[in-house]
């Protein structure tokens, strides 16, 4: 069996009675990054591309910029830990007061400041996508998900662009099926800037950061978007796509990219 999911023994109640069964559920491991020697971090996670979550994670808190920027890493998959060495140092200095605790599965843990991101360089990008790709590529999310389908506990993303997908990756946790994208990237020498983000699950105000720090222009998800998600898209120059659902999608912000 994939090594995402272990059976457990339930009772299953339906129209038929009562039986045992064997249903497969998803596996969730906490994964803990040590940077320079440091503990610095738990993740809750499904064990899979656990070396690029914590890369990407790196990347998309703005603690590092580039590949070049990592020393080494290397990773216990049996303790569930990620050994990082990066240039420069004073890390917890740096995030002092910056730490957020995220709507995300897990009560995830982001270090950034909201009022920071309203200050922030709005993105400009010219990619464009049209109205048949965006349903089109949240069709092709779906359709990956298997794992979703198999167990019902998961979240998926994809990185993509107007006409394909490059990187699909799912996770128990919005963050991190994003975060394991971006370090695929990171390791891969794939640019981000120019391309599209597509997800699963709501898009809330820290999904949306996540997206401007990596200047990903357009982000598209089947789910809802927040208040606060729809006014840092406005300000920060994001075309905001939400409830893909059959032929339908709702445009939040920046409907300029829509071709």
């Amino acid at each position: 069996m994939d090594d995402r999911m272990q059976l457990e023994k339930i009772l299953r109640i339906d129209a038929e009675g009562a039986r045992e069964i064997d249903d497969p559920v998803i596996v969730e491991r906490p994964l803990t990054i040590y940077i320079n020697g440091d503990e610095f971090v738990t993740l809750l996670c499904t064990p899979e591309f656990t070396d690029m979550l914590a890369l990407g994670f790196l990347r998309s808190e703005g603690l590092i910029g580039n590949i070049n920027d990592i020393l080494s890493l290397r990773e216990d998959k049996e303790q569930g830990f990620v050994y990082i060495e990066i240039k420069g140092s004073g890390l917890a200095e740096k995030l002092y007061g910056k730490r957020t605790i995220t709507s995300g599965c897990g009560k995830g843990t982001v270090f950034f400041s909201v009022l920071d991101s309203l200050k922030a360089k709005p993105v400009s990008s010219q990619v464009s996508v049209s109205n048949l790709q965006v349903l089109e590529l949240v069709q092709m999310l779906q359709e990956k998900a298997v794992l979703f389908r198999t167990t019902g506990g998961i979240h998926s993303a994809a990185l993509c662009t107007p006409e394909d997908g490059v990187y699909f990756c799912e996770d128990i946790g919005r963050h991190n099926a994003v975060d394991k994208i971006v370090g695929l990237c990171l390791k891969n020498g794939v640019t981000i800037e120019d391309k599209i983000l597509v997800t699963s699950g709501r898009i809330s105000s820290e999904i949306l950061v996540k997206a401007a720090k990596l200047n990903i222009p357009i982000l598209i998800s089947r789910a809802a978007p927040t208040t606060l998600s729809i006014e840092l898209a406005k300000k920060l120059g994001i075309t905001l796509i939400g409830f893909v659902r059959g032929r339908r999608f709702n445009v939040y912000s920046h409907a300029e990219r829509l071709s």
